[in-house]
């Protein structure tokens, strides 16, 4: 009994698909498929402005001051090595640590004088970015401070880490 409902629905789904072929739709390409016309590229982007010349000169200005912050840090540096080098092992709130402090303290302000500078060329970077502006010479310059400073950085970490117990 279970066959011929099964049987039924087989023959009712065989005949579904045997129909005249005139009934369907041809596969062959229709008139509108066919790619006619040509393409016109658009224009070239416009060239970015030139650099105002006093957003360069300041870029310049605030670039010669971390130059001038790096080289107060390197005729620091020296001398805050040997104290550093002193202190190395020595208890915490000793006087050899807190000469040493101190040093470190000091060396830590002539890199700060470059972070300043820095800060104002990330802001002038930022600001040319926003306005759609030419930021190419304020991005090298932001680069070129920023590895000074991170250079500085390292030899502060290197420094603290002698002091650390």
């Amino acid at each position: 009994m279970n066959r011929l409902p099964a049987s039924l629905t087989l023959a009712f789904l065989l005949s579904a698909c045997a129909s005249t072929p005139g009934e369907y739709p041809s596969l062959a390409r229709r008139p509108i498929e066919r790619v006619t016309g040509t393409f016109t590229p658009p224009p070239p982007p416009p060239a970015p402005a030139p650099v105002d010349p006093a957003v360069a000169r300041q870029i310049d200005s605030l670039l010669d001051r971390v130059r001038a912050a790096d080289a107060k840090f390197q005729a620091r540096e020296g001398r805050v090595r040997q104290i550093v080098g002193a202190a190395a092992g020595a208890a915490k709130a000793s006087e050899a640590w807190s000469v040493a402090m101190v040093a470190l303290a000091d060396l830590d302000t002539a890199r700060s004088e470059g972070m300043v500078a820095l800060a104002d060329i990330d802001a002038i970077y930022a600001a040319s970015r926003i306005e759609g502006e030419p930021a190419s010479e304020a991005k090298a310059a932001r680069e070129a401070a920023g590895a000074i400073v991170a250079t500085q950085d390292k030899v502060i970490a290197g420094l603290q880490a002698q002091l650390a117990p």
